[in-house]
């Protein structure tokens, strides 16, 4: 038996956690994950976006968010730009690892769409430009995950 995830779930909950600092590159990852998430047949209805203030807060509400019964899934979306300081590694660090400790022992799957990059150029690139759109990559990431996990639940 090979489990692969398919293609549409028209039915699927999901809710879009998504930083407002960096709002000129996590604007952009949004419509990304929005656009795919309709593109993949997930209807406007069926999506719950909640802005948190930075990074640091998306681990928290993303976890909250995978323990609803009325959730099956949750993209994380924000932006991690260096600066001067060494504020950048512990925020990138950091969110990195409690996205991660959420996906593990939260209800239903999360994907990571947080950038942590050199500068505000290369956000941009991965934000819609010319690297593609992360946003769209976690939205598409997480519907697979939904139906994989899915699929196994019914093993």
């Amino acid at each position: 038996m090979t489990i692969v995830a398919k293609m549409n779930l028209p039915e699927v909950r999901v809710a879009v956690v998504v930083s407002d600092f960096n709002s000129l590159v996590t604007d952009r990852l949004l419509t990304g994950a929005l656009n795919e998430l309709s593109k993949r047949g997930v209807s406007d209805g069926h999506v719950t976006v909640v802005r948190v203030p930075g990074a640091m807060e998306i681990p928290r509400v993303a976890k909250q968010l995978s323990e609803l019964p009325d959730i099956d899934g949750v993209v994380t979306l924000g932006a991690v730009v260096r600066g001067s300081t060494d504020h950048y590694q512990f925020v990138a660090g950091e969110t990195a690892h409690g996205i991660a400790e959420a996906a593990l022992t939260g209800g239903a799957p999360i994907t990571f769409g947080v950038l942590t990059t050199a500068d505000m150029a290369a956000a941009l690139d991965r934000a819609g430009g010319k690297s593609g759109n992360k946003g769209s990559e976690a939205a598409a990431a997480l519907l697979d995950m939904v139906s994989v996990t899915r699929q196994i639940a019914e093993l």
